[in-house]
């Protein structure tokens, strides 16, 4: 049987027209079953009578951008409370999301609840290094205010998404502070610290420098903090982008000989652009749930599909089960 997943069709900012046409180029070449959900007047027209792989599923309501994650209790109808509902009803094995992300989370705890023992989902988001695999920061954004206990179970579960994710056997774990000294961080870390010794591949404190390079697999931070470094590494990669081209087109010799070099470097920024991963998991509740950024298109739309298939196929909720239980 194909996976199937739930897409909130009226997610994004360019839903539902991008949205809808990569859940049709996953249907056609990852042969997975999509379920379209949103408005129908909307979402039908842009879905060819000859698609195949791919349902309309009626949502009445949309949860827009700039409402409060709370509104989920009360538009109960609306696309993406729906798509976490067909996944607790069975009828769907995954959701992706580009919409209102503290509604997406809301929805995914509401209906998909947490996994036991787990105090607060987290969202694991690969960050790239050029020439390997991606590091995995968690949490980039889900809990702000974190108890040093959860940052222990956010170790564990990004611990073992490296395992299956990146196909790191044994995943080297760092603590995201201002200095690699144990005594350095806040008053969190610096509890945390002497916690997270137990935690396996442990290596100790990292810094904001250490992402992006072949230094640390899984970088645990709160909330707050992780986000903050999140955003500071997007910014760093655009403004370093603009200032290659720009030099690189500067004077007509260096615009000559950018054309010998532009390939090579689109080639090696490729690593670097978002819609390549499509989407980021919800590590910690008991569903796969996948969050795609705002501006998804259908090429985002296409691989944050790929991420929900691969975390169904590879088991991904049973081993954070198991993660989670051996990190108590």
């Amino acid at each position: 049987m194909p996976v199937t997943v739930a897409v909130d069709a009226m997610g994004g900012d360019l839903a539902p027209g991008e949205i809808v046409a990569g859940a049709l180029q996953a249907a056609d070449d990852l042969g997975v079953r999509v379920l379209l959900v949103g408005r129908e007047d909307a979402v039908a027209p842009l879905v060819p009578s000859t698609a195949v792989g791919a349902e309309v599923v009626p949502a009445s309501d949309v949860i827009e951008m700039h409402d409060a994650p709370a509104s989920v209790r009360t538009k109960k109808d609306a696309s993406i409370v729906q798509s976490a509902q067909l996944v607790r009803d069975g009828k769907a094995d995954a959701m992706v999301s580009a919409g209102n992300t503290g509604a997406t989370m809301a929805a995914a705890l509401l209906r998909l609840g947490r996994i036991k023992g787990v105090a607060r989902p987290a969202i694991a988001i690969p960050v790239p290094v050029p020439g390997r695999v991606p590091q995995i920061l968690i949490d980039g954004g889900a809990a702000v205010d974190c108890a040093p206990e959860w940052l222990v179970q956010f170790a564990a579960m990004g611990r073992e998404y490296a395992r299956i994710r990146l196909g790191i056997d044994e995943p080297r774990v760092g603590l995201l502070s201002n200095g690699e000294e144990p005594g350095k961080g806040d008053e969190l870390r610096k509890t945390v610290y002497p916690m997270l010794v137990e935690t396996p591949g442990f290596i100790g404190n990292v810094e904001g420098r250490d992402f992006m390079h072949d230094s640390v697999d899984v970088v645990v931070s709160d909330g707050f903090t992780g986000n903050v470094a999140l955003k500071t590494i997007e910014g760093a990669i655009r403004g370093t982008a603009r200032l290659v081209f720009e030099a690189l087109t500067a004077t007509p010799e260096l615009q000559a000989a950018s054309e010998a070099v532009m390939p090579a470097l689109l080639d090696a920024a490729e690593s670097l652009n978002p819609d390549s991963e499509g989407g980021c998991i919800l590590l910690g509740v008991d569903g796969v749930c996948v969050i795609s950024h705002g501006s998804s298109n259908a090429r985002a739309t296409r691989n944050a599909i790929a991420r929900a298939t691969e975390a169904v196929d590879s088991n991904v909720v049973a081993r954070m089960k198991e993660a989670v239980t051996g990190a108590r």
